[in-house]
């Protein structure tokens, strides 16, 4: 006997069997997949949150690879471009400092170099002339082919961690400040 004889169990034609006795396996019709609805609202979430993290990111990096020059490295060293935030050192020349409205402008020297800085922000408490600082922005070329620093921060004191890293910028520094402190 075939067991996939396809009329085995077919009733005969004249047998009066209802068809629900009919052993043979019923054919399986397959339904219409149901399409996966995509979490849109997460992916936009998640991109969002790449966008805003990178941005986060981005800012203080920039902030972390400001260079520091001296003055007289502007323009000459690598990475001290015009143009480019950067951290300049200097010794605040005596009789330059002067306030106009909320700008105030003095000019930094090193190693017989000399830049005038427009800082943008108040000085700190203990600014004043004959004190090597550290001021953070942009050197900016005028049309004339003269520079100003366009400063955003003045830094008075070094941590130590600074003065450790740079013992001979800091010493000679702190000799220009002696110098022009003897000046009167």
């Amino acid at each position: 006997m075939d067991v996939n004889d396809p009329h085995l169990n077919d009733p005969a034609p004249n047998d009066t069997a209802p068809n629900d006795t009919v052993l043979r396996p019923r054919e399986v019709v397959p339904t219409a997949a149901r399409g996966r609805k995509k979490p849109w609202f997460a992916y936009g979430v998640l991109a969002l949150a790449l966008v805003a993290g990178g941005v986060f990111v981005a800012k203080f990096l920039t902030n972390a690879l400001d260079y520091y020059c001296n003055v007289d490295e502007v323009g000459v060293k690598d990475g001290c471009d015009v143009g480019r935030s950067i951290r300049i050192q200097g010794v605040v020349e005596k009789g330059s400092v002067a306030e106009t409205g909320s700008v105030t402008n003095f000019v930094v020297t090193f190693n017989g170099v000399s830049m005038p800085v427009n800082l943008s922000s108040d000085p700190t408490g203990l600014f004043q002339e004959c004190i090597p600082v550290v001021v953070t922005g942009r050197v900016v070329e005028n049309t004339d082919g003269s520079r100003v620093f366009e400063g955003e921060e003045v830094l008075v004191k070094h941590d130590e961690n600074y003065d450790k890293e740079n013992e001979a910028r800091v010493d000679k520094a702190n000799a220009e400040a002696d110098a022009c402190s003897a000046r009167t």
